[in-house]
């Protein structure tokens, strides 16, 4: 039966070709098509809404393992798309490790969500030595799979050698404190990240001390949020420390966490040193009328 569909495809006309792809959903055409047969190939990279497809949005499709092969297979020849977002499919480490092995022949794509799936250290290792190797890809959305410290450091070791990617979310992973050292040592090597999240993770007092000494040096970041990690007025004063010397960071959400009006006490002096900041983000924080009234007093002095 295939080989008769190969034979027919052979001799069918390109244009009922065409007409079978504009059935087609975007998945079916960017993965099952391709590689079907070498004219089946070629007919693809003319057939026009192959050519201008950029954003591919597979997003929740149930893919499964073979599927994501299959796309991995596809991204390592193609030059059209982007954009990608396969968030919420299940991924696990060996489907991790299909997408990373398309990272590091692809030289395309620059947006890539993997939020929501199963991917852990394992699965982080494998996308961290892709990005050793790309350079292309600009955003990476990790959001809410199961890093842990060990994954956070395979990503750290990469981030001191990727030289493309600015925006990295590593939000709800698992990540404590030992994670948070050895991505502060990261960031204090990298020159391209200027947008960080890790909030929803468990780095604590101590990791907001590593996440704040990298502050002091890196000279890229403008954007950091470490909202609900178990940090407190100890974690603050770090953070305020930080803002002292820092000259870049334009906005830094500390939200959710465990802050009173002690740290908030030490938040608002670092303003009246930092011109740089135009966000700072506290709600739902224990700072209380005593710690309003620091700001306020901060902010009539802050230029």
């Amino acid at each position: 039966m295939t080989d008769q569909i190969k034979s027919s495809l052979h001799t069918l006309p390109t244009e009922h070709i065409y007409r079978i792809f504009n059935y087609l959903d975007d998945f079916d055409i960017f993965c099952t098509m391709q590689n079907v047969c070498t004219r089946i190939n070629a007919t693809l990279d003319n057939y026009r809404r192959y050519k201008a497809l950029t954003t591919l949005q597979l997003c929740n499709k149930k893919m499964g393992l073979q599927g994501i092969e299959h796309l991995s297979n596809t991204l390592k020849q193609n030059k059209t798309v982007t954009t990608l977002d396969i968030g919420v499919n299940q991924i696990d480490d060996k489907g991790a490790y299909y997408i990373a092995d398309a990272l590091g022949q692809n030289q395309t794509l620059n947006i890539l969500n993997l939020q929501l799936n199963n991917i852990g250290p394992q699965g982080a290792e494998y996308l961290a030595n892709s990005l050793k190797q790309n350079q292309t890809l600009t955003r990476l959305n990790l959001h809410y799979n199961q890093l842990g410290d060990e994954g956070a450091q395979h990503l750290a070791s990469a981030l001191q050698h990727n030289k493309t990617l600015t925006r990295l979310n590593l939000i709800r992973n698992e990540i404590g404190e030992k994670g948070a050292y050895h991505l502060s040592n990261a960031l204090q090597l990298n020159k391209t990240l200027t947008t960080f999240y890790i909030a929803e993770n468990k780095i604590g007092d101590l990791g907001a001390q590593y996440i704040a000494k990298a502050l002091q040096i890196n000279q890229t970041l403008t954007i950091l949020y470490v909202a609900q990690n178990q940090i407190g007025d100890e974690g603050a004063h770090h953070f305020a420390n930080a803002l002292q010397q820092n000259r870049t960071l334009t906005t830094l959400s500390l939200k959710a966490n465990r802050i009173s009006s002690q740290g908030a006490c030490h938040l608002a002096n670092a303003l009246l040193e930092n011109n740089t900041l135009t966000t700072l983000n506290l709600k739902w924080n224990e700072i209380g009328d005593q710690g309003a009234s620091h700001f306020a007093n901060a902010l009539r002095q802050n230029e």
